[in-house]
């Protein structure tokens, strides 16, 4: 097999050539067709996430097809074109990951590789209109923007909500999810191009975050909202706080520009705003948003595809923020 390993610390991926994958009891190896890459891989590369140990194949998203299965598991699975989980060890509470909760891709070796040694827990069937490719784009955005949007952030029909920084995977993700479950969807992001295309895909309207003042200016055009979810923190967090509602609920699932500089406390009890917390989801979740993705005939919106050899030229487009949608990579083209 062939695996994008990292061996060093802001030092491009090396392509390496490994042993193939043997199934042991309990186990299958899925021959991945697809894998896409998420702002945390970055991250990884340049040291900024905990646990991190090396050499290890990074990816947390993958598609492909069960290429064989060890002892007792079921011959059946052999041929199925399946979707990976993108972490593990939840743990028995909905309401929070466990202190042995893994995101696979780090510490474990993840899917930028041809193949990857799995079990069957880890293998969800894929949504019948969609080829491997947009499958690939799933796991860790779709259900990180599944979590926030409806756990935690309990959006419901005719609810106005704000998504921050559209342009990601996922932002894009909530704001497709959020139109197809009836709510009116705003925006923001860092360029014009990326608001029109937000704006394509039926949100109402956006702003640029570049903008000084934008907050104060969304307000006057647009009112308050009932849901905000942000993955920016950053020096822009504290406007959030005027766009709520009275009652109404931030959702927080990063902080791509860093921790905010001030939050006004008395804002946030004042108008009794709630802000939540929120990470990836339960395999429960990621079933529910499967299924929601099928019933709407949803697609991810994916900026480009390459092969898995050209995972660093990937690498150099998310941390530039140059993409609209997922990056995605070709397994079978090492």
């Amino acid at each position: 097999m062939k695996a994008l390993v990292l061996e060093e610390l802001k030092r491009p991926l090396r392509l390496e050539e490994r042993a193939d994958p043997v199934a042991g009891p309990g186990e299958v190896v899925v021959t991945l067709q697809a894998a896409s890459l998420n702002r945390r891989d970055y991250w990884i590369t340049q040291g900024l996430y905990p646990r991190i140990r090396m050499p290890v194949v990074l990816g947390s998203d993958g598609a492909g097809v069960v290429s064989a299965a060890g002892e007792g598991v079921d011959d059946g699975l052999v041929g199925r074109e399946i979707l990976i989980h993108p972490a593990k060890n939840w743990g028995d509470d909905p309401a929070a990951q466990g202190e042995d909760f893994e995101v696979l891709g780090m510490p474990e070796d993840g899917t930028f590789a041809t193949h990857l040694l799995t079990t069957p827990s880890q293998l969800h069937s894929l949504p019948g209109h969609l080829d491997m490719f947009e499958a690939a784009a799933l796991p860790i955005a779709g259900l990180t923007a599944w979590r926030a949007l409806f756990t935690q952030g309990e959006l419901q029909a005719g609810q106005r909500v704000l998504i921050t920084g559209s342009g990601g995977g996922v932002a894009l993700f909530c704001v497709q999810f959020a139109i197809a479950a009836g709510a009116e969807v705003f925006v923001t992001s860092s360029s014009e191009e990326k608001i029109k295309g937000a704006l394509d895909l039926g949100a109402s309207a956006g702003v640029s975050y570049r903008e000084k003042g934008w907050a104060k200016e969304f307000r006057a055009s647009h009112g308050q909202l009932d849901l905000i979810v942000d993955g920016a923190g950053g020096s822009d967090y504290a406007g959030l706080l005027e766009l709520a509602r009275p009652a109404g609920r931030i959702v927080s699932y990063g902080f791509t520009t860093g921790a905010p500089e001030s939050l006004d406390l008395f804002r946030l009890f004042w108008k009794q705003v709630r802000i939540i917390g929120s990470t990836l989801g339960t395999r429960a979740e990621m079933e529910a948003m499967l299924e929601f993705i099928s019933t709407h005939q949803l697609r991810p919106v994916i900026d480009s595809t390459c092969a898995l050899r050209d995972g660093n030229q990937a690498l150099d487009c998310m941390k530039n923020h140059q993409q609209f949608g997922k990056l995605v990579l070709d397994c079978s083209e090492s």
